[in-house]
């Protein structure tokens, strides 16, 4: 059964009703379509196995787009989201990206065996610091060969570490290599999710290229911001909160 096409579909029929031209507003936004764009992030170091489990448990009944988690509990998770149509994303070489590539390649086979649906992959910040760009894009381009077709990959762009040019030059890191997404990281700055951090990243992406975004997102208002700018997923640790908030707009 193929998830996101029955959802694709479905919207078209809600879409179909309105008026030429018209959008809807905040107020009239479905809860589920609010979930189908978030991912429900469970990164934080203390999380434990039975936390996973509960939180698994919610991403089901709310039909969030996909759980993220570290490689170690990538098995867990994709056995407590079997059939559920809620993706297993896991965290590569998260935060920094800066291990070796043999090890952050391992990871990424890992992790694709034990049953991840998608992979946020971090770049090689140190080697993008260093002017090392061939390396970075190599690494990058190691991970996208061994995943292609089997998982969607999302480049990480911790942008708050780079100048001008090196955002620039990660971007197209990320675009040349084949990622379906590039996920504006902000773990490293501590700062909140930006409006224009996402029209940043459109304009030098173009359309073929999808965005994700994090950082402290905890209410629906911010959440439609981001979305109405042109992000497709966001991740956060609120889903939950944020898919109940929509329902109480029904």
């Amino acid at each position: 059964m193929d998830i996101e096409k029955i959802v694709s579909e479905v919207l078209k029929e809600v879409r179909s009703g309105w008026a030429v031209g018209e959008k809807p507003s905040q107020d009239s936004i479905r809860a589920w379509e609010v979930a189908s764009k978030l991912e429900h992030s469970l990164l934080n170091p203390d999380v434990s196995l039975g936390k996973i489990l509960e939180e698994c448990a919610n991403a089901r009944r709310y039909c969030v787009a996909a759980v993220c988690v570290a490689p170690y509990y990538v098995s867990a998770a994709s056995e407590a989201l079997r059939g559920s149509g809620v993706k297993v994303c896991a965290a590569i070489g998260f935060p920094h990206g800066c291990m070796s590539e043999a090890s952050k390649l391992t990871e990424a086979r890992e992790c694709v065996k034990n049953g991840a649906d998608e992979l946020d992959v971090a770049i090689n910040i140190l080697a993008v610091k260093s002017g090392k760009i061939a390396d970075a894009r190599d690494g990058f381009e190691q991970i996208a060969a061994i995943t292609r077709g089997k998982t969607t990959l999302k480049a990480v762009f911790e942008h708050s570490v780079y100048s001008d040019d090196e955002k620039r030059v990660v971007l197209e890191i990320a675009k040349s290599c084949g990622a379906e997404f590039v996920k504006i990281q902000n773990v490293l700055s501590g700062k909140d999710a930006e409006v224009d951090d996402v029209r940043y990243v459109k304009n030098i992406l173009g359309r073929n290229v999808k965005i994700k975004i994090d950082g402290g997102v905890k209410t629906l208002a911010k959440a439609m911001a981001l979305l109405s700018a042109g992000a497709e997923r966001i991740g956060l640790t609120a889903a939950i909160a944020i898919v109940k908030e929509a329902e109480g707009k029904l």
